[in-house]
């Protein structure tokens, strides 16, 4: 039934072309009509379907100025310099579906040149679920379309922290198309929410202390003010994104902290410039489509103006990052505040209406400019010394087809081998009291090491860090990372010990480990001394032995299936 409705929906009649200008946006259907009629009408136009979703319904990729076939366009976009856009992450937010409709129609009216562009990349639609959840009414801040998607997708997930942990179909297609395309350039499609400003275009580029030196230079002093300037011609400021330090911009802005977990922070991983594009709320919806369309056209032309420096750049950062010695992380934001020139409206505040209490409120009747405090430092707050790499236990099958799905390259153990090696055990933690996009997210790690000798079985993989993917692998598999596997709960089955005992049987064998073990004895005395109330708890004395007996499950209980090699 879904198929039957889904070939009736195509055959209705596709928008015109001046629809995408309008305050209407596509539903999935019509936008993958569209798409495939420009498959169909212009070869250098070819629509892939390229995986699953959240629904029946699959991923596209629409790549232009490809090789006019599958394999040759795939090794082309991978040889050479690509760009990639992503829309309807959240498909409440479709000004990148507009944008990129009214960018190929252009593109196609204007004569289909292709010297100069680089491999574009688009994908019409990522959140299918959302898409195909279409309402008026969910984006309440939002100033158009008429109809538009939803934020969550089919699982009731936020498809934008989703990257690492990957409980979506979405995000095993994404990595698909990542790995597919190799992507230069990345760009992630938004609208805004917070407060109001005289600004429709605002974007997020990387975090600048989380890049290499030469990706920084050429995202930061490079790419963004060639763009700004670009479009200033145009009367339209590219401002960076407003996310507030309080409750106002006047108290201060702060740089956004672009976690693997998300579009962006993923594609940073692999040493792709990375930008989100976020357009004003408030601003109608054509407006906001045009500001997107216009900067996705001076990315796009930067791009290809610039293909010899931005592959140098990527090549120079695989290499800085593997000669690294530490890995940097759990990034957080300095107090060291810049100024910058701000071009916002008044906050003021009022009685509320429905309250009778103060409310905050933008009086766009007085517009300023004025510098604001911009808080645009981070520094990390604790680091590992990089290993040669990292040997997975086959029993972590869900971690290796995620390091799999992400072109980890790894060399799978092939018979049991006793190997001396560095385990990590987890003496400490925290984790979140509710839940998070599925998860109860750990933090503030405190993982200790040791060498040891341990059993690896046949089918456990052996990941070397010396390799293109060495910042993807140390994130997530060094367990105190803010995005790590532990992080996102893929090990909390070895937080938790299997065997106990009965009290009344091991009281017997405590004694004669006592006996014959002069040195338990010694600790185990100077800790009834030292402390009272474990002098006063015969359960916690009996424990005291048992966890240093070699009853204990040292080898499971709180040591992760991930073990070093330095």
């Amino acid at each position: 039934m879904k198929f039957l409705l889904f070939a009736f929906l195509l055959t209705l009649s596709i928008p015109a072309n001046a629809q995408w200008s309008g305050n209407t946006s596509p539903s999935y259907p019509e936008l993958i009509a569209y798409y495939q009629k420009l498959d169909r009408e212009h070869p250098e136009i070819e629509l892939y379907a390229m995986g699953g979703s959240d629904t029946d319904y699959p991923i596209y990729v629409c790549i232009v100025n490809g090789a006019q076939d599958s394999l040759k366009t795939f090794e082309k976009a991978r040889s050479s310099t690509t760009m990639l856009i992503n829309n309807a992450i959240h498909a409440g937010e479709p000004d990148g579906v507009n944008a990129c409709l009214l960018w190929l129609d252009n593109w196609i009216r204007n004569g289909k040149q292709t010297k100069g562009i680089p491999v574009m990349a688009i994908i019409p639609a990522y959140n299918v679920g959302g898409m195909l959840n279409r309402s008026s009414f969910s984006r309440a801040n939002q100033d158009g379309p008429q109809e538009y998607g939803f934020r969550g997708n089919g699982q009731n997930l936020d498809l934008n922290r989703d990257f690492i942990k990957m409980d979506s179909p979405n995000a095993l297609t994404f990595a698909k198309i990542w790995q597919a395309l190799d992507p230069d350039v990345f760009v992630d499609t938004h609208v805004s929410n917070g407060a109001d400003y005289q600004y429709t275009l605002t974007m997020i580029a990387s975090m600048k202390e989380r890049m290499t030196p030469v990706l920084r230079r050429i995202t930061h002093e490079k790419c963004i003010p060639d763009l700004t300037r670009q479009l200033a011609k145009d009367k339209i400021d590219l401002f960076t994104y407003v996310e507030l330090k309080e409750d106002t911009p006047d108290k201060g802005i702060v740089a956004f902290n672009d976690l693997p977990r998300y579009a962006m922070g993923y594609a940073s991983l692999f040493h792709s410039l990375s930008f989100t594009v976020e357009t004003h709320m408030l601003k109608p919806f054509p407006k906001r489509v045009e500001a997107t369309q216009r900067f996705i056209e001076e990315l796009a032309d930067w791009t290809g103006k610039n293909k010899t420096a931005i592959e140098m750049a990527r090549r120079e950062s695989m290499a800085w990052a593997k000669a690294q010695e530490y890995f940097r992380f759990d990034y957080t934001l300095t107090e060291k505040a810049d100024s910058v020139l701000f071009k916002g409206f008044k906050a003021v505040y009022k009685a509320s209406e429905i309250s009778g209490l103060q409310r905050l409120s933008y009086d766009r009747s007085q517009p300023y400019q004025k510098y604001i405090p911009q808080f645009a430092t981070h520094t990390a707050t604790d680091s590992v010394k990089v290993p040669k790499g990292y040997i997975v236990s086959v029993g972590a099958a869900d971690v290796i087809e995620r390091l799999k799905a992400n072109g980890v390259v790894y060399r799978t153990i092939r018979s049991d081998s006793a190997i001396l090696l560095t385990t990590l055990r987890v003496n400490g933690y925290e984790t979140a009291k509710s839940p998070y996009e599925g998860h109860y997210l750990h933090h503030s790690a405190v993982i200790g090491e040791e060498s040891e000798t341990v059993t690896i079985l046949r089918g456990s993989v052996w990941v070397p860090v010396q390799q293109d993917r060495s910042i993807f692998v140390l994130s997530v598999l060094e367990p105190a990372a803010e995005d790590s596997y532990f992080s996102w709960n893929f090990f909390d089955s070895y937080l938790q010990r299997k065997e106990h005992y009965s009290s009344y049987v091991f009281e017997d064998i405590a004694v004669e480990l006592l006996k014959n073990d002069a040195a338990l004895a010694q600790e185990f005395a100077a800790k009834k001394k030292a402390d009272p109330a474990f002098a006063a708890s015969a359960e916690e004395q009996l424990f005291f032995i048992y966890k240093r007996s070699p009853y204990f499950e040292k080898s499971t209980a709180g040591r992760l299936p991930v073990y070093k090699v330095y």
